[in-house]
């Protein structure tokens, strides 16, 4: 697939011709190019369980460089491309799909509830594709030009991994995922919420979506000051209430959190 075409044009392909493996990553905004850099992943669906080779212009040593799929160094929301920005330019990235009607195993309890099922059974990839659109759109998460919850950058924070011990002293209640090397994933949006800041927090051009707390948008006139005024505001909040430092998802060009 060239890097420049439209990535949700690319899962709709996929889901109305039977190819299985991107349904869930439905309605994420950008390039194609642009997936392999960011490993972007929505759902339980990660773009890394689906990329081949991914095929680049290398900036430093000017020439047409292809990278399998383990030499691009994924890991959640990042990739040797990430790393080592700006010298790759991706080019084009291929998939490896497996034909079939049903998606890939659910493995988002969110989804599976919205789809009727339980975690780990399949749905036909077009519903998937619209329960995956319909929980994005909830959450201001498809654009929208009339909806100044969908000026933002998605999710500006990742969700933390953490050692084992620092995850056993988040309070009762917060997420916990166990990951395979030992670590465990909470969640961004719980500790935002639960240090105080409330779906539409902030009083100036640039606040938290009304819809998700994950999200910080510009309701118009907003400054890249405004917003990284914000994004303080969050990550030392969360820091002082659980002593997790939240990292910026987006990567910051020219300026620093």
């Amino acid at each position: 697939v060239q890097a420049g075409e439209p990535w949700d044009d690319v899962v709709a392909l996929a889901v109305a011709e039977g190819w299985v493996g991107v349904e869930a990553l439905s309605g994420i905004p950008g390039s194609t190019g642009a997936t392999p850099v960011q490993n972007v992943g929505a759902y339980g669906q990660d773009v890394s369980q689906t990329i081949v080779t991914v095929r680049t212009y290398d900036r430093y040593e000017r020439k047409v460089r292809s990278f399998h799929h383990a030499a691009c160094d994924f890991s959640y929301r990042n990739s040797l491309f990430k790393a080592s920005a700006p010298r790759y330019v991706v080019l084009t990235v291929t998939f490896q799909l497996r034909l079939g009607d049903l998606g890939a195993p659910v493995a988002y309890a969110e989804l599976a509830r919205a789809l009727g099922v339980e975690v780990g059974e399949r749905a036909p990839l077009a519903d998937v594709r619209a329960a995956v659109l319909a929980l994005r759109g909830g959450k201001g998460m498809v654009l929208d030009a009339a909806d100044h919850d969908t000026w933002s950058a998605g999710s500006f924070f990742t969700n933390p991994v953490l050692e084992a011990g620092a995850a056993e002293r988040l309070p009762e209640g917060a997420p916990r995922f166990a990951q395979p090397d030992g670590t465990v994933k909470s969640s961004a949006a719980w500790l935002i919420q639960h240090a105080g800041f409330e779906r539409g927090h902030g009083d100036g051009p640039a606040r938290l979506s009304s819809k998700h707390t994950l999200a910080l948008t510009n309701r118009g006139s907003a400054t890249t000051e405004d917003l990284l005024d914000l994004a303080r505001e969050i990550r030392d909040g969360v820091q002082e209430r659980f002593g997790v430092e939240l990292v910026p998802e987006p990567v910051l060009v020219g300026v620093s959190l």
